[in-house]
């Protein structure tokens, strides 16, 4: 039995009148900032998409006709790779650009694996204890990619497991593709701010050399390309990303200073949106609170005028108990014909 404050029925009557009214004044302001908030969203999208396809920085191309093309970029590192024999004995897929759209002038087609080491981790055996027991090395799942950068880890491995399974541990700022995992996890992109090892459902794409240079521009183009990266999935129930896919994965590349430029930009507007998805989600909360505080303000007799003429909520109830009380035969629950309860629709057209 759950006991509850029970005003008398004309206050009742006024109290959900005003809850109603309230809650209709409360729903339209947040269907307001829940369009807001998509609006915000579509502009997220509208500006990375203008930076990949070249018309983001139209202005500051005329300002520079004279910067080097990023053929020759891409060129540097891949001697680069060669040199230091990460690109050795790897037969690269050839690019065939004939049906990829036009670029804007000093602009060129790449795939990933041009210009990345891409790699994954491991999960070490649950049931060897060595592999977890004071674990110092931290180890990142795809669920932790879901912030744009990572900075802790929820878990951690022993250093033992770096040498005895196929866990490894990449290096500060290796940008990481979730490949599979529940919900909008798969795709996202992320950036390691520590050392860290993950697992198998993360693909690792490392930076060096030249190549660090353009980090920043491959992790603003996975941002934009999140949806269409999504759609590459192969797989039944729950479609997965493979390394094949995030390698072989084609990206427009800027010359080196005009990704500068496109990195700059997209950070002073993003800034921004930013800044107003964190006004919006903090007015959705205080919506939320409001909401229970009308309840709150109701259950305590706050919320409406109280009028002393209205009949006491102790005539009410008594009454009822009276009706119900009418309907109890001896020894047992009020029933009408055939054992059925009974139901006074007087009773219920007040109480409604």
């Amino acid at each position: 039995m759950i006991p509850f404050p029970l005003p008398p029925l004309p206050e009742q009557r006024r109290i959900v009148a005003k809850i109603e009214e309230l809650f209709a004044r409360l729903d339209a302001g947040v269907s307001a900032l829940e369009k807001a908030r998509a609006q915000l969203k579509r502009y997220r999208q509208s500006v990375l998409k203008a930076a990949v396809e070249g018309r983001l920085t139209e202005e500051w191309r005329r300002g520079h006709p004279d910067v080097e093309p990023s053929s020759v970029l891409l060129e540097r590192i891949e001697r680069e790779r060669e040199k230091s024999g990460r690109g050795r004995g790897k037969k690269l897929r050839p690019l065939d650009a004939s049906g990829l759209p036009e670029l804007p002038k000093g602009w060129t087609w790449a795939t990933v694996e041009q210009v990345a080491d891409v790699a994954t981790g491991a999960t070490p055996l649950r049931k060897n204890s060595k592999y977890y027991e004071d674990g110092t090395v931290p180890w990142i799942t795809s669920g932790a990619l879901n912030n744009i950068f990572v900075t802790k880890a929820s878990e951690m491995i022993a250093e033992i497991a770096i040498h005895e399974t196929n866990a490894k541990i990449f290096p500060i700022h290796t940008l990481l593709v979730a490949l599979y995992g529940e919900g909008k996890t798969r795709g996202k992109v992320s950036e390691l701010l520590v050392e860290a090892a993950t697992n198998q459902a993360c693909a690792a794409l490392m930076f060096d050399g030249a190549a660090s240079l353009i980090r920043p521009y491959i992790k603003l183009f996975f941002q934009k390309n999140y949806e269409d990266i999504r759609r590459l999935s192969s797989g039944g129930v729950q479609p997965n990303l493979n390394l094949g896919i995030i390698k072989t994965t084609v990206v427009p590349l800027p010359p080196k200073e005009e990704q500068k430029e496109i990195v700059s930009e997209i950070e002073r507007r993003l800034s921004v949106a930013d800044k107003t998805e964190a006004t919006l989600e903090a007015s959705l909360k205080g919506a939320a609170r409001l909401r229970q505080s009308i309840l709150k303000k109701a259950f305590q007799g706050e919320l409406v005028p109280q009028d002393p003429s209205d009949e006491p909520a102790a005539a009410l109830l008594e009454r009822i108990r009276a009706e119900r009380g009418e309907a109890r035969p001896a020894g047992g629950r009020g029933r009408g014909r055939r054992g059925r309860p009974r139901k006074d629709a007087a009773i219920q057209a007040e109480l409604i």
